[in-house]
């Protein structure tokens, strides 16, 4: 586990360009292991890492999960007086907007090289800010609220920075 300790580590300190290569290696680590230790290592550590490396660690761990077994069912004939009832949109479920997001569930809309990206969530009106830390030195990332979006919004207006489609 020191070998994805150490890739969890990299991953941590590396640009958003070099993540994938860090990830790609992890993962291979994670599919290659023929039981579940990798996994539930990532799984453990997570919790104790920044939002943005939780996320890659997630992204990560749903690439490596197993397929999912398929469930046996009995053979079902259909009387001729039995009708089979069509399943409608109304059915599925809604999506809450209030459940934890992941990297992929992000775009980002704003990158400022002196520190500063700005995330729009995909499904919904949520915004998100990243900023290095400066005791620490490492990225957090954290909710922006209406009332603050509009002033960021305000202050930033006519930076070239702003991305295409954001």
């Amino acid at each position: 586990m020191d070998a994805v300790d150490q890739l969890i580590s990299t991953l941590r300190d590396a640009s958003f360009s070099e993540r994938p290569a860090i990830k790609a290696e992890i993962l291979a680590m994670a599919i290659a292991d023929g039981t579940s230790a990798v996994r539930e290592h990532l799984d453990s550590i997570k919790r104790g890492e920044l939002l943005e490396i939780q996320w890659e660690i997630d992204d990560i761990l749903e690439e490596s999960a197993p397929p999912p077994l398929e469930p046996v069912e009995e053979e079902d004939t259909p009387d001729s007086n039995d009708e089979m009832e069509p399943t409608t949109e109304s059915e599925t479920e809604p999506i809450d907007p209030n459940v934890p997001l992941t990297a992929s569930d992000l775009d980002m809309v704003y990158d400022d090289p002196r520190g500063l990206m700005l995330h729009k969530s995909k499904v919904g009106d949520r915004w998100f800010a990243t900023q290095v830390d400066p005791r620490t030195g490492q990225p957090q990332t954290f909710e922006i609220h209406a009332q603050e979006l509009e002033q960021i919004k305000e202050q930033l207006h006519g930076s070239p920075y702003w991305r295409i489609g954001g």
